[in-house]
């Protein structure tokens, strides 16, 4: 305030003390979020993911492009050259008909192309470890077992023993009619085949999409052959043979396409016809798991006996949803600790000697001496303990009864100075391990390798000592 009286008072700025304990590595900006990763970015089998996880494809699907670019070239060409003609010279229903077959064959092959086929989730590795013990303990398994313990289970359904196998990549147990795709690796439930036309697996939750489509495949390429035939006879009528070829040579395109390509598409329309009127898969069918071969008592036992019955629980049965969850969002799990590489846990060891064990890397480069080698009459060994002495006094040198009697004092002390003269260590001098040093203790390493040095000279001292007590009893 000033002198003068009741001037008023500065305006004081006061700044906030943070009382927040923050490391010194914390940056003082506010920290950035990250954002949470969803399970289709780290899914363990060869997929590809589009539209954030929505599609859902084989690695391989070159031959799928392929397929696409067939249907639509030959579709494309015959809406273009073949239905004007044929849609004034017979009916207009023609390019309607096929429109509707058309968008009918790209749906469901997208449909079949981009979704989940059925594929099971992975065991997380606890539970990996668990179906390990049980398997264990089921089978009795003793740890000098040089045999892996069998690794299938056996379920009845509908009266028939059904074995189910381990999958050593998923470590689960598949359940019944599944399977482990070798090319997308992953187990699928009710496998049925890796179809690379459509770039995906055959499974429970698109086969029956996929049986749509090779069925109204069929009907596209039957009515586009069939019409394309058709226009090139009505036009020859009028013009000829070759001129009709001359006129619309895309329709001779479309009649080579579609006369290679209708019988391997009816005929396998007709084999998945016969599938599911019986309820098998092809992986069943190519096994002949259910083959009267086998045996007599040999049945399916997912048939339900009435082809009407199968057809319908095949194409008009509910979807089951999707296992895998590949939208979702990853849960942060607990961490575990790294098993070693040669499969010994290590339990037992403690921080201090961990840490006595990196800071001593001379003793562990140089070769162990045993206690046996060091021992001499009346001297302690390396195993037994050190007798304690008062600090700041020498330790005094240790006497060396039963020797022999013709060894005295003074045929032991020329040896000593000979080497150099020995020098008895205080305890203020002697090293001490790692970690029991004080914080003002004069001890460096230069100073550790010269006690080192000088233990080594004892043991000489000690080896010439032993020499001459064995030439003097003999």
């Amino acid at each position: 305030m000033p002198p003068g009286g009741g001037g008023p008072m500065k305006d004081c700025e006061y700044s906030q003390i943070s009382t927040h304990s923050s490391s010194p590595m914390e940056s003082p900006h506010k920290k950035k979020k990250i954002a949470a990763r969803r399970k289709w970015e780290v899914f363990p089998g060869r997929n590809k993911f589009f539209c954030n996880g929505r599609i859902m494809m084989a690695r391989q699907t070159g031959v799928f492009y392929l397929t696409l670019i067939l249907i639509l070239v030959t579709s494309g060409l015959f809406f273009a050259f073949d239905c004007p003609y044929l849609a004034v010279k017979i009916t207009p229903a023609i390019p309607v008909v096929g429109g509707i077959l058309f968008f009918f064959v790209m749906g469901t092959l997208l449909r079949t192309s981009f979704s989940d086929p059925g594929v099971l989730p992975r065991a997380t590795p606890d539970e990996a470890a668990d179906l390990e013990r049980q398997i264990d303990i089921a089978n009795g398994t003793s740890s000098g077992g040089y045999r892996p313990p069998p690794r299938t289970k056996e379920v009845i359904i509908n009266g028939q023993t059904v074995k189910l196998k381990y999958c050593f990549t998923c470590k689960i147990f598949r359940p019944p009619r599944a399977s482990h795709c070798s090319l997308c690796d992953n187990c699928v439930e009710r496998f049925d085949h890796h179809c690379p036309w459509v770039g995906n697996c055959v499974g429970k939750r698109n086969y029956r999409f996929f049986y749509m489509f090779i069925l109204s495949l069929s009907f596209l390429t039957v009515f586009i052959f069939a019409f394309v035939i058709t226009h090139v006879i009505l036009r020859s009528q009028q013009t000829g043979f070759l001129n009709a070829l001359k006129d619309s040579p895309a329709s001779v395109l479309e009649a080579v396409v579609c006369f290679f390509s209708v019988w391997s598409i009816v005929g396998l329309s007709g084999f998945h016809t016969y599938l599911i009127s019986s309820n098998q898969t092809t992986n069943e069918d190519i096994k002949g798991s259910w083959s009267n071969k086998r045996g007599k008592e040999n049945y399916n036992p997912y048939s339900y006996g009435n082809i009407f019955t199968n057809c319908c629980v095949a194409l008009c049965g509910p979807i089951s949803p999707s296992l895998i969850d590949r939208r979702g969002y990853i849960q942060p799990d607990t961490p575990q600790p790294a098993a070693p590489s040669n499969g010994i846990t290590m339990y037992g060891a403690t921080q201090s000697q961990s840490d006595m064990a990196a800071a001593t890397p001379l003793l562990q480069s140089e070769p162990s001496l045993t206690s046996e080698e060091l021992h001499l009459p009346g001297k302690p060994g390396l195993g037994t303990p050190c007798t304690s002495l008062t600090l700041g006094q020498p330790t005094p040198p240790s006497s060396m009864p039963n020797l022999a009697a013709e060894t005295t004092l003074s045929d032991i002390l020329p040896l000593k100075e000979e080497h150099g003269g020995h020098q008895f260590l205080t305890p203020d001098e002697a090293p001490s391990p790692p970690r029991m040093l004080g914080a003002s203790s004069p001890l460096t390493h230069s100073r550790t390798m010269h006690m080192l040095g000088l233990a080594s000279q004892d043991s000489l001292h000690e080896d010439s000592v032993r020499g001459l007590v064995k030439l003097s009893s003999v």
